[in-house]
């Protein structure tokens, strides 16, 4: 029997971490499962997550996963409970791919290979039974009497469409970011159609536009630095860690984890600057003790000489610009309101937010399906029976981490075990 013949009893759509997890764990079941997927493969934005390394978990504790998500972290407790960090990495233990924890608490599989884990977990997918049909693009959902009956799917290579009929449907198609990784929003789309509502769509965890977007310190990255976010002149967070210059702003850990406020402040039409504390470690009244020792230990020094030994190299051209020296001046020329300005360019090295990057490089899709629409103990639609969400479509993203896989496994996982439960009538127990 060819893969998309006859009635299943759950079908899923897309193969990323979600649709992956959602079909194997109703394959487990006992479900006939067919995976679609448009891409020539499953698994095609895993594959370069995490810069090819794909950050998969992380391995904090329940509560504290929480923390990082956004709207609604509680909604995510019956499916964190039924499949969760330590579970994902036995199953990754289980076809041969061995993990190690990094700083952060952040979970990576120990080759650095994200092709790893997408191989793992088609491998265990169609293990457990699921067909996976590639180059499978869904056009429309059937919805007869208030129920998914299946779905009319278009393949590369037919002009014939499939119409494939299922007892239960799994949406996991992704968000819209990384549009070239198959992820072109289309599950909103099948979404709203059958009367589901779409929150705002923003692109997360992205790089940002300032200005004055430092040209000559391009491609610097800072560690052990204090990035604050300010909007319409009151500090609304910071974050620790890493921040990089890029040719058009900033980008980094510490910026992509400030990302979704600033973007959605800019789009509320709100006035967004963010500040550099490059001392953090100092607070001024030392900075400025340690800055006078420097100017008697060198009398004679240049400016570049002196900000040289607070600064790297790159950024040196940048305080003089905006100190408004020369960098061959003496640096006897850094007294008075010139060392107060110095000092305060240390501690606040300020920027106006004038943009951020777009959905061809954000790794996260903000907003999504509605969580009203959806039974978190289940993952299953309110508006439709028998009609499931999982993974990105879902108005759920996290901080950078590991939190977001996590997020897209263990509501795959759960809408899997619901969805094969209905489509057989498996009894067990409550789910949640």
């Amino acid at each position: 029997m060819r893969p998309e013949a006859g009635a299943w009893d759950v079908v899923v759509v897309g193969a990323g971490p979600a649709g992956l997890l959602a079909a194997g764990r109703a394959a487990m079941l006992g479900a006939r499962v067919l995976l679609l997927e448009k891409m020539e493969k499953p698994a095609r934005k895993l594959r370069i997550t995490g810069k090819g390394r794909a950050n998969i978990t992380n391995m904090k504790a329940l509560e504290e996963q929480l923390r990082e998500i956004q709207p609604e972290p509680r909604f995510l407790r019956q499916a964190f409970q039924a499949f969760f960090n330590r579970d994902l990495i036995a199953l990754l233990e289980g076809q041969g791919v061995a993990t190690k924890v990094e700083r952060g608490d952040r979970v990576f599989p120990a080759s650095d290979l994200a092709w790893d884990v997408a191989d793992a977990l088609v491998a265990w997918a169609t293990g457990q039974g699921v067909e996976i049909l590639p180059h499978a693009r869904v056009e429309r959902l059937v919805i007869h009497e208030g129920l998914f009956t299946g779905l009319v799917a278009a393949r590369k290579a037919s002009r014939t469409p499939l119409e494939i009929e299922a007892r239960c449907g799994i949406l996991a198609t992704g968000g819209q970011s990384y549009p070239a990784t198959g992820s072109t929003g289309d599950g909103y789309r099948f979404a709203e159609a059958t009367g589901h509502r779409i929150e705002a769509l923003r692109p997360s965890l992205v790089r940002i536009e300032t200005r004055p977007a430092q040209v000559g310190a391009q491609g610097l990255t800072l560690k052990n630095v204090n990035l604050t976010l300010w909007i319409d002149g009151r500090k609304q967070a910071s974050e620790f860690g890493e921040a990089e210059f890029t040719a058009k702003g900033l980008a980094g850990a510490s910026v992509l984890r400030l990302s979704r406020k600033i973007v959605d402040a800019m789009a509320a039409g709100r006035k967004v600057e963010l500040t550099l504390d490059l001392k953090p470690a100092l607070d001024p009244a030392k900075l400025e003790a340690r800055l006078l020792r420097d100017l008697e230990a060198h009398p004679g020094g240049t400016c570049t000489a002196l900000l040289r030994s607070l600064l790297p190299a790159p950024l040196v051209a940048v305080f003089c610009e905006r100190l408004g020296l020369s960098p061959s001046a003496p640096a006897a020329q850094l007294q008075g309101s010139k060392r107060k300005q110095l000092l305060g360019l240390l501690k606040e090295l300020r920027f106006v937010v004038t943009g951020h990057g777009g959905w061809e490089e954000a790794i996260v899709t903000a907003g999504g399906v509605s969580l009203q629409d959806i039974d978190p103990r289940t993952m299953g639609s309110r508006k439709i029976g028998n009609l499931y969400f999982a993974g990105e479509v879902l108005d759920l993203d996290a901080n950078t981490g590991g939190y977001n896989l996590q997020i897209a496994f263990s509501t795959g996982w759960l809408a899997g075990e619901a969805a094969a439960r209905k489509a057989l009538a498996i009894q067990g127990p409550p789910l949640g």
